[in-house]
């Protein structure tokens, strides 16, 4: 199409450059910040007759507002020259020139055709928001070039200068860059006056939405135009909209999950729409509410880059974003809040200088901006990889070896989402894709939902299941009960909820369903009653009961499909009417205070996240569930094991039936396996030490013993310390009649002890370390082995008289030490050599002592006096 014919916005200038950059090297890199025309203008302007110009936005609102201002620039409708294909929504022509698609379609279509015949040139918008569907579509094409169609020419565009990377991607590209016709915006630095709690998980602290609520009011009073808020997702949208009732403009939404028309609408300049009546739910207002007038546009993140909101003169930016986030530890998965980073925010501002100059009111400090990130952190480091993988696996590249992916996906993570994959049946043993794979990545869905899908559809009838899995696809308003949040989609739904309806439920094979309504019965399928095949395993199909299957409530029929989706979050409460849960994955978790929830003995979780140093996860949204459905649902976790072991301090011999980490019934064994029962008590040991045995003070004195002969004499003496008694506990320790832990403390651990002994030195234990040694006087007094390496002998001196030198033990190698005590048992001298201390130390204690002990002799030559016990004769 002609560029003279387009309007004259910034990137007009560039198109030659960046036509002959597309012509020398096929691959091209255009950087062009917001309001620049690089996503309406340049695929007008390099649309041709020789071929379809596929454009890829990452977002549905995106893709289908791109359409409707490319088809208003040539004074026609969508689905012309232009029109756009989204899940559930395609609007094309035999004369379309330019499509616009979202990423997530042009990975699908990519998958069934790489060659994607007809197409002459796709543009990947926004490839700087590190989505994990445009990584993926930018590998896919590079090897597309590469491999089969080396005339297909490819256009990443971002809109930040963060470019080099994805030129070396597109193996050496041009980069060319237009500059933006950008209108001063004046910063206002806006952090509440009281503190406000940071953001967790999906929940946003009331005071910072209040604190949004008046930085608009006053936004409205500092200057005209229509102001444009960035908040982090659609409940936060409706709760500041109820915060601005009265204010003097119209309160208009814009995110995701809100009709086509509505979203339409907010992106039209007010004096181009129909007037209506405001209603006070600015989430569900349609396209007549958009009236003449002054606005205030309640947005998220989706209004960031590729939309353009007309009469923006001031934005009010909350400095928050709803990213994915993987807890690949607990298998949670879940939108979580997190600070904006600096380059989002500079993106936000500039929206309100693109048609004058304009202003923007940042809810933070100047301090903590300096803080913020200076890129989003992409999609690929952090979200949960199963439906990536998936991708990978049908690709032809399971790990993602070989591909040009801006980033690699982290090896843990991506090792956790095969995992999934083949708990699915999506991947075989060798990691390729199975036709349940091909089935599941057909439906368009996270594989967990997929599979939710088609094994609900069977269990509980189609339309069931799909009213529940498009509820799963999005994010509740509020609330934690899901069959709650599902009768009001009945009752009230928007139009994005009924159109997923039944989108999802004609993806379904027709003859795969038992029934379509709530509660009702009746099961299709093959002849005889055998459910059809639509990728049901055999256990649930074969498993499942008529009456469970036919007669399920709408509360169970949601559980079941939760479960279906999320088979390691089904969860059993710890206690009856409590409202904490043990989930089958294992992760403790736990409902909020005052849910209604609290007291269900099941539950199906379909949201959860944990806190940065909780201990347990907080359910955010959950079916209840009955013991069989979870059963039924989570059948690949139900295990019936053999216990023998040591277990919270006590041997164990059971038979438990487990869903996962739920123990569901557990008998006592009556004649467990005795070589069995054996390894369960040395483990035990091992775990929990020799202080399970009962040590009398002879068994403790004859392991002293015996760890000095050790330490004199070495082998084959055997070492006693606790490393080396643990390692030969079988050998020495009885443990034939062992069952329990007290049986242990009955053990005689003395006699276990002498069967350390080998037999050549078995006998010669009183001689090498005698439990008693005589002394002169006749006594036979114990020895002390507490040190191995110094045996110790306690004697009163008058008992030793006539001794010349100490006593050794361990064939003589080992003199005793000996305490010499006084007549009061206290000691005087420690020595092994007597003879010298008869000579130089004896003197002295003789003087100090034998006027407090007259009654005792002090000889002055011990060496040749008599040794006593007695005091001396009176008289």
């Amino acid at each position: 199409m002609a560029a003279e014919a387009l309007p004259d916005l910034p990137v007009r200038a560039v198109l030659p450059e960046l036509t002959d950059a597309l012509h020398r090297a096929g691959a091209a890199v255009l950087v062009a910040p917001p309001g620049t025309g690089k996503t309406t203008l340049v695929p007008l302007a390099l649309a041709t007759a020789g071929g379809r110009v596929v454009v890829a936005e990452p977002r549905r609102v995106a893709a289908r507002a791109a359409a409707r201002r490319m088809a208003a620039l040539l004074g026609e409708q969508v689905g012309g020259r232009v029109g756009y294909t989204v899940r559930g929504d395609r609007r094309v022509g035999r004369d379309t020139l330019v499509e616009v698609v979202t990423t997530g379609v042009l990975l699908r279509r990519l998958q069934r055709d790489p060659e994607l015949p007809g197409t002459a040139l796709v543009v990947l918008d926004e490839c700087h928001e590190r989505h994990l569907d445009a990584d993926l579509a930018l590998a896919f094409l590079v090897e597309v070039r590469a491999a089969l169609r080396p005339d297909l020419g490819l256009l990443a565009t971002s809109a930040t200068a963060e470019s080099h990377r994805l030129a070396q991607v597109l193996g050496g590209a041009p980069v060319v860059t237009a500059a933006a016709r950008q209108f001063p915006v004046d910063v206002h630095w806006c952090p509440p006056r009281q503190p406000v709690d940071a953001p967790h998980g999906l929940r946003v602290d009331p005071r910072l939405l209040d604190h949004v609520a008046a930085t608009v009011r006053r936004a409205l009073a500092d200057g005209p135009g229509d102001v444009l808020v960035f908040l982090p997702g659609a409940r936060e949208i409706e709760l500041v909209a109820d915060r601005l009732r009265g204010v003097d403009a119209r309160v208009l939404a814009l995110h995701g999950r809100l009709p086509a028309a509505a979203q339409d609408a907010v992106l039209s300049p007010a004096a181009d729409t129909a007037t209506g009546p405001p209603r006070p739910d600015a989430a569900s207002r349609t396209a007549r509410d958009a009236v003449a007038g002054r606005r205030v546009v309640l947005a998220t993140a989706v209004a960031e880059s590729s939309l353009t909101v007309p009469g923006v003169r001031a934005v009010v930016d909350a400095g928050l974003s709803r990213v994915p986030r993987m807890d690949h530890a607990r298998g949670l998965g879940a939108l979580v809040t997190v600070p904006v980073s600096r380059a989002a925010a500079r993106q936000r501002a500039g929206r309100a200088g693109r048609e004058a100059p304009g202003r923007v009111y940042r809810c933070w400090s100047q301090g903590h901006h300096d803080r913020l990130p200076a890129q989003p952190e992409p999609e690929i480091a952090a979200a949960d990889l199963t439906g990536f993988a998936l991708d990978l696996a049908l690709w032809g590249h399971p790990d993602g070896t070989g591909l040009s992916l801006p980033d690699p996906p982290p090896p843990g993570a991506l090792r956790t989402a095969v995992g999934t994959l083949r708990d699915l049946g999506a991947l075989d043993e060798d990691d390729r894709v199975t036709d349940r794979g091909r089935a599941l990545a057909g439906a368009g869905l996270h594989p967990r939902l997929a599979r939710a899908l088609l094994d609900g559809a069977t269990a509980v009838g189609a339309r069931r299941a799909a009213e529940v899995v498009a509820l799963l696809d999005e994010v509740r308003a509020e609330g934690d009960d899901l069959v709650a949040a599902w009768r009001r989609a009945r009752r009230d739904g928007g139009a994005a909820w009924r159109t997923e309806v039944r989108r999802l439920t004609s993806a379904l094979p027709e003859h795969g369903t038992r029934g379509t309504g709530a509660g009702q019965g009746g099961r299709a399928g093959t002849p005889g009653g055998r459910p059809a095949e639509t990728g049901l395993p055999d256990d649930l199909a074969a498993g499942l009961p008529d009456d469970l299957a036919a007669g399920l409530p709408d509360d169970l029929a949601a559980g079941l499909v939760v479960a279906l989706a999320y088979p390691e979050r089904v969860a059993r409460a710890r206690q009856p009417g409590g409202r904490a849960y043990l989930m089958a994955g294992g992760t403790a978790a736990e409902l909020a205070a005052g849910s209604g929830l609290a007291g269900t003995p099941w539950l199906a979780v379909a949201d959860a996240d944990r806190a940065p140093g909780a201990r347990t996860a907080r359910i955010r949204a959950a079916a209840p569930l009955d013991e069989a459905t979870a059963r039924e649902a989570a059948t690949a976790l139900l295990t019936d094991e053999t216990e023998i072991g040591w277990v919270d301090g006590d041997v164990v011999a059971r038979v438990v039936r487990r869903l996962g980490a739920i123990t569901l019934t557990e008998r006592r064994l009556d004649a467990p396996d005795p070589q069995r029962l054996r390894a369960a008590v040395l483990d035990g040991l091992r775990r929990e030490g020799l202080g399970l045995l009962t040590w009398t003070d002879a068994a403790a004195r004859l392991r002293q013993r015996l760890a000095f002969a050790h330490a004199a004499l070495g082998e084959p003496w055997p070492a006693v310390d606790d490393a080396a008694l643990l390692a030969a506990a079988d050998d020495w320790l009885d443990l034939a009649a062992v069952r329990r832990r007290a049986d242990l403390a009955r053990i005689d651990v003395a006699a276990a002890l002498r069967r350390l002994l080998p037999w050549q030195v078995a006998a010669r234990l009183d001689e090498v370390a005698p439990e008693r040694l005589p002394v002169p006087s006749g006594s036979a007094i114990r020895v002390d082995y507490a040190d191995p390496a110094a045996p110790v002998l306690a004697v009163k001196v008058q008992e030793t008289f006539g001794w010349r030198e100490a006593p050794r033990l361990a064939e003589g190698r080992v003199a005793v030490l000996l305490h010499l005590l006084s007549p009061a048992g206290r000691p005087v001298a420690v020595t092994r050599d007597l003879a010298s201390f008869w000579v130089t130390g004896y003197p002295q204690v003789r003087a100090e002592l034998r006027g407090r002990y007259p009654r005792h002799p002090w000889p002055e030559d011990p060496a040749s006096a008599e040794p006593t016990r007695r005091t001396n004769r009176r008289g």
